[in-house]
């Protein structure tokens, strides 16, 4: 498989940060520094860099220079938009590593990103993600992890104070939806004591806010299921996908293209197995690498179907006969999952 260093004339590093990006142009074949700069992340000047960039690899057009931008997913995803438009290709670049006692400066940072580019091999570098899709799924999908989150602690907050103090309500378990329905209909009572009185304008407040990310979840799921109804409706044909799960994995998806094999895409799950055999002992230890939020998705799909899925549920009371840990059953089935939606 042929490298980078084999593949483009010149290799562009950046290092990315709010108020400017770094950038280092490196020589493919020799690895020298060809010109450094520093531009502002306005409008103006992500313009310039790609200007400066063209004119200092006008030998090699578009497709002989490779583009590594180091957080192309935060800080640097309005630069990587502009990079695709222009015609380069963007690929994610390493976080960088140093050794004790060595420098950092952005410029160093930036020389990295490129340096490291050039003994990888072409067809297995990580793309950027972009795209429509990408972008509505990059907002919604980090929006319902907030909201789902604040919720969580909305709720546990009512609890608290209906158990601090007794307002008429049965807290000895969780409060459902309809008890917090009545709880934001409440108003203020002359008689309640002062301290009853800051107490039922708490949980008032509370349910209110709950019932108002309750909508917003709603929303937020109608959303998501209608961008993968249209992108991908096989994935919510699969058992235990929903459009929460399939959002996570169309994300880490990105585009056709972007994984190259089956074991990438398990890879970048953090379900491929890895080795850890000696002597006599053959064994698999966890993966804790990869993109987390797709292993969650893989995780929670398969706790669905353990619950749900007849086939997985004969797989895992096989696998347990066989004296099968569990966890260790957990892990052969996310993998397997992860199998079945690469080849759909």
């Amino acid at each position: 498989m042929p490298i980078v260093a084999d593949c483009y004339r010149y290799v562009v590093g950046v290092d990315t940060h709010a108020a400017t990006h770094s950038y280092s142009i490196i020589e493919a074949v020799t690895a020298r520094v060809v010109d450094e700069a520093t531009f502002p992340t306005s409008a103006a000047g992500l313009a310039r860099a790609l200007a400066w960039i063209g004119r200092r690899t006008t030998d090699a057009g578009t497709a002989g220079v490779l583009v590594s931008v180091e957080g192309s997913n935060s800080y640097g995803t309005r630069l990587t938009r502009h990079l695709l438009d222009a015609g380069y290709r963007v690929v994610d670049a390493p976080a960088p590593t140093r050794g004790r006692g060595e420098s950092k400066t952005d410029a160093i940072d930036a020389r990295k990103a490129a340096t490291i580019m050039l003994p990888r091999r072409s067809a297995g570098l990580a793309d950027a993600r972009t795209g429509d899709l990408h972008d509505c799924l990059k907002t919604l999908v980090p929006a319902r992890d907030r909201m789902a989150r604040e919720k969580t602690r909305q709720f546990n907050a009512l609890v608290a104070v209906l158990r601090a103090h007794d307002l008429g309500v049965d807290a000895r378990r969780k409060p459902g939806m309809s008890t917090v329905k009545q709880i934001a209909r409440w108003r203020e009572r002359a008689t309640d004591s002062r301290a009853e009185q800051f107490a039922r304008a708490e949980v008032i407040a509370l349910a209110q806010r709950i019932l108002v990310l309750h909508a917003q979840l709603a929303q937020n799921l109608a959303s998501l299921r209608e961008l993968v109804t249209a992108h991908a409706p096989a994935l919510l044909q699969m058992p235990g996908v929903g459009p929460v799960n399939a959002a996570v994995i169309l994300n880490a998806w990105a585009y056709h293209g972007r994984i190259k094999s089956e074991a990438a895409f398990a890879s970048l799950g953090g379900v491929c197995p890895i080795e850890v055999s000696s002597g006599n002992r053959e064994h698999r230890r966890l993966n804790t690498g990869g993109d987390r939020q797709l292993n969650r998705a893989l995780h929670s799909i398969v706790l669905t179907n353990g619950r749900c899925d007849r086939q997985t549920q004969e797989f895992i009371a096989t696998r347990i006969a066989q004296g099968k840990h569990p966890r260790a059953i957990r892990r052969t089935l996310k993998r397997y999952t992860a199998r079945r939606i690469f080849r759909l």
